[in-house]
């Protein structure tokens, strides 16, 4: 990978990562003052933590395109975990991996669940996995990004 793709994709997931920034600032502020018995409370952190996951994954669809082309949404969040060799390092962790796959589950209950009420116990467990995978991924970018540079520097 020469520099200038390097510099691209670099931008792509820095944009991306503002996309998701914002998207957990509204999580958090939804979240604040958390109380079990609002429902549009509880309604509106599903929905933020839906948009959370969902920011995410297109920011795992860029890195997809960029390197190997399509993925199935099935398989997309287990083939960041690997690397490819002389193609790109993995882009997740295991950690960000276990908790990125559970909220894609909530993701998946939310998005079909229509008639369902939100369970503010399984809601807050899906808060807090939120939480962890937005501290993990940005660490994850960081260091894919790192790596990206440090291969495209030794070539």
């Amino acid at each position: 990978m020469d520099a200038k793709e390097v510099m691209i994709l670099t931008t792509d997931l820095t944009t991306q990562m503002v996309v998701i920034d914002e998207v957990f600032i509204n999580l958090e502020d939804r979240a604040q003052n958390f109380n079990a018995d609002d429902v549009r409370q509880l309604e509106s952190v599903a929905y933020q933590i839906h948009n959370i996951y969902n920011a995410i994954e297109d920011l795992l669809r860029l890195v997809a395109a960029h390197f190997e082309n399509q993925i199935s949404d099935s398989a997309l969040l287990q083939h960041m975990t690997q690397p490819v060799p002389g193609v790109r390092p993995a882009l997740l962790t295991k950690d960000t991996f276990r908790l990125l796959n559970a909220l894609r589950g909530f993701r998946h209950f939310f998005r079909h669940a229509y008639i369902a009420t939100v369970d503010p116990v399984q809601l807050q467990s899906n808060l807090h996995k939120a939480q962890q995978a937005y501290q993990l991924l940005h660490n994850d970018v960081s260091h894919f990004l790192a790596q990206l540079q440090t291969a495209e520097e030794s070539e």
